[in-house]
């Protein structure tokens, strides 16, 4: 417990999955937490059981994908607490299909895009500025393994591999400082995104393409195990580890 104490932590796609789990165990830890989502009625969901345990939270109704909402997010954020010492990049969202490259549409690029990586650079953009004024603080980006082996639609995979190159530049340029930018990409995790996929959208022969690749007997991952990564890279415990890109998939793409 207290292992990230007083900490101020924006989490963003903090409704519902990875991010609820991330915020209610960062509360438990001592963290202020801020959560942020296009979704209001899950964001207070997720306060109530925050302030429940005791902990502080803000909620802040956020589409990354927006430049503005994002820079709103920040502002919120150091009018209530005065900094930010974390950001969890956690939104994200899925193109319907797993389409292939060959089958990718304009729509899904866009759409994808837009939110895994153009919001999540917004958001570091306007993190990296506040945390130049205290000279320290921990960047946690979250990807997928698809950004690494390529095994997804070719959207989803274009979007998570872009992540890992902002979070390896953002790290090079804050290196030897105490801004830190680090990345975790899952394998498959049981949250309501993924559940929400509709085996008869999905593209079979991607499918099968992934499957050669990777064990999927293998169990999948949790919200709670990212989670408790997530908890690892922010606290300052890991205080030398940046750049870094943390695979979690129990072993499947080995």
């Amino acid at each position: 417990m207290g292992r990230l104490k007083d900490k101020v932590t924006i989490i963003t796609g903090g409704n519902s999955g990875v991010g609820a789990a991330t915020a209610l165990l960062f509360a438990k830890e001592g963290a202020k937490v801020v959560i942020s989502a296009r979704r209001e009625a899950q964001l207070i969901d997720v306060a109530t059981k925050i302030k429940e345990e005791g902990g502080e939270v803000l909620t802040v109704i956020t589409d990354i994908s927006k430049p503005d909402d994002a820079k709103n997010l920040l502002s919120k954020t150091i009018e209530t607490f005065g900094k930010v010492d974390v950001l969890i990049n956690n939104a994200g969202v899925l193109e319907s299909g797993l389409k292939p490259i060959e089958c990718v549409l304009d729509e899904d690029m866009d759409y994808v895009m837009d939110i895994n990586i153009k919001g999540t650079m917004y958001c570091m953009r306007e993190a990296a500025n506040e945390m130049l004024k205290t000279g320290k603080g921990s960047i946690v980006n979250v990807a997928s393994i698809a950004g690494v082996f390529g095994c997804g639609g070719a959207a989803y995979v274009s979007s998570k591999a872009a992540i890992i190159g902002a979070t390896k530049h953002t790290a090079l340029r804050f290196a030897g400082t105490n801004i830190r930018c680090n990345v975790v990409c899952p394998g498959t995790i049981v949250t309501p995104m993924v559940a929400g996929m509709s085996p008869e959208n999905l593209d079979m022969n991607m499918m099968t393409q992934i499957s050669k690749h990777s064990d999927m007997s293998i169990q999948p991952c949790m919200a709670d195990d990212v989670a408790n990564i997530l908890l690892f890279l922010a606290s300052d415990e890991s205080r030398a580890i940046t750049g870094q890109t943390l695979v979690s998939d129990f072993g499947s793409t080995l």
